[in-house]
């Protein structure tokens, strides 16, 4: 086989050469496939694209796109969260205030967002909480009952002074005989 060329493929054809994939369209499947799993924020889906190697440029440029087609929207991912956070779990301010700034929501942002959460919704979940885990705590003695409710509502965010005052005026309510 001496004086043939060992490729099957004539001279004039240029070997096929190995694309690099687009770093755009990448981004771009990495935060779909996010977004599929969940509402991210703007922050949390640059993280990933970061920890995958996609370079600065190509994740602005995604994220902008998103976020001009409403795909991403932090004020309304903080929306969103306070509502469900605080009417599901009960959580207050300042745990929500945490999970937001921890998810790279900007304080602003947060700020608008706990608006809906006042003093007094804060204080009317807080009864919730403690009324909900009342029955629970029965068969223990008040030192008891007032000590894990208290932490129950602390660990939940809210403040000691307002976590002891509702459990000390629910468990009054109880002892006295009325209907915490």
């Amino acid at each position: 086989m001496t004086g043939q060329s060992t490729s099957d493929q004539p001279r004039d054809v240029p070997p096929a050469r190995s694309r690099e994939p687009d770093p755009v369209d990448v981004v771009r499947r990495i935060v779909l496939a996010q977004l599929t799993r969940g509402p991210r924020t703007r922050a949390q889906l640059a993280e990933t694209c970061r920890r995958r190697g996609a370079p600065e440029a190509a994740v602005e440029t995604v994220l902008d796109r998103f976020a001009e087609l409403g795909l991403v929207d932090d004020e309304a991912f903080a929306r969103a969260w306070v509502d469900s956070r605080h009417a599901g779990r009960g959580l207050a301010r300042r745990a929500l205030r945490h999970e937001l700034r921890h998810r790279g929501v900007d304080e602003q942002t947060v700020a608008q967002a706990l608006e809906v959460v006042d003093d007094e919704a804060e204080r009317r979940s807080a009864e919730a909480l403690v009324r909900a885990r009342l029955p629970g705590l029965a068969r223990h003695d008040r030192a008891t009952r007032r000590r894990r409710l208290h932490g129950l509502l602390v660990r939940r965010g809210y403040s000691s002074g307002l976590a002891l005052g509702v459990v000390d005026a629910l468990l009054e309510q109880e002892a006295a005989g009325s209907d915490p």
